[in-house]
């Protein structure tokens, strides 16, 4: 008997998985990715939803509640939802000390503003907290996220380093094929409804001349909606980036009066039907811009 008993330990031992809730759907596929059978991945969102606006609902409560390490974005993205849904989770596992990884501490910022007072609108203090939408950050994340788990569970630190590594040297490639395609683009400017996209503009030389938003987060007005079409004119810029959960009604009604296309654009991973993993996310994002 003691011995049967000691086998199901040591053979739950071997087969126990990390309960890791993340605050994105990138972050869930990277963190599967890397994790691979030894993880267990709790999403407490969706791709099509505001990343900005997240209801923190029982349903996510409960998912955080039983979890042992915690991944988020940070840069102050989750600032407005995820501190309630901590506080109401009450998981003692997520006080202990590195088991929560903010990813924005593993790239470089940028857009960092030097005003944060309110008259500039729904600024991030640290900086834009879209960074995974430059591909080049991507392993930069996976490094972070296989350093985070094998120091949560160095039994199987070898196996996440040889799945990161994997991913990895597929994901080089991908780079050179992605910088290929939007070779054609380099130069070429674009309005966004908010600087969602800067970074992945910033990565293939595009430029952002204008937002729909007069303010980061402020709707648009109808003085700020003439002004662009003035720009629009002027600078013609080649399309609109749109992402998928703000209304299309401003934009629509630019292409009216200056036919400009819009280019509807995920910004993450499930952000439309077809963008089932990171991979996607690119291969979408530029394939619709060219």
């Amino acid at each position: 008997m003691k011995l049967l008993i000691l086998l199901f330990a040591l053979f739950s031992g071997l087969y126990a998985q990390l309960s890791v809730a993340v605050t994105y759907p990138y972050i869930a596929d990277l963190t599967k990715t890397v994790g691979g059978e030894h993880v267990e991945v709790q999403l407490l969102s969706a791709g099509h939803w505001d990343p900005h606006f997240v209801v923190p609902k029982p349903s996510l409560v409960s998912k955080v509640r039983g979890v042992d390490l915690l991944i988020t974005n940070g840069a102050d993205l989750e600032v407005g939802w995820l501190p309630p849904l901590l506080s109401r989770a009450s998981n003692n596992a997520l006080a202990q000390k590195n088991h929560i990884l903010e990813l924005s501490k593993s790239v470089q910022l940028i857009d960092i503003p030097t005003d944060t007072s309110r008259a500039r609108g729904d600024v991030h203090a640290d900086g834009n907290p879209h960074f995974h939408l430059d591909p080049r950050n991507i392993p930069l994340l996976t490094d972070a996220i296989e350093t985070f788990l094998s120091a949560n569970d160095p039994t199987h630190k070898h196996e996440y380093h040889k799945n990161n590594l994997a991913f990895k040297q597929t994901w080089s490639l991908n780079l050179k094929r992605w910088e290929s395609q939007m070779a054609p683009l380099r130069g070429k400017s674009v309005i966004q409804y908010h600087p969602l996209f800067n970074y992945f503009l910033r990565a293939y030389g595009l430029k952002s001349v204008a937002t729909i938003e007069p303010l980061a987060g402020i709707p648009p007005s109808a003085s700020h909606t003439l002004k662009l079409i003035t720009l629009i004119h002027e600078q013609k810029p080649f399309t609109i980036m749109h992402d998928v959960y703000h209304s299309t009604k401003t934009a629509k009604f630019l292409q009216d009066k200056s036919a400009i296309s819009i280019t509807l654009s995920p910004h993450d991973v499930g952000a439309m039907s077809n963008v089932t993993d990171v991979t996607k996310l690119f291969d979408t994002l530029i394939g619709n811009l060219r």
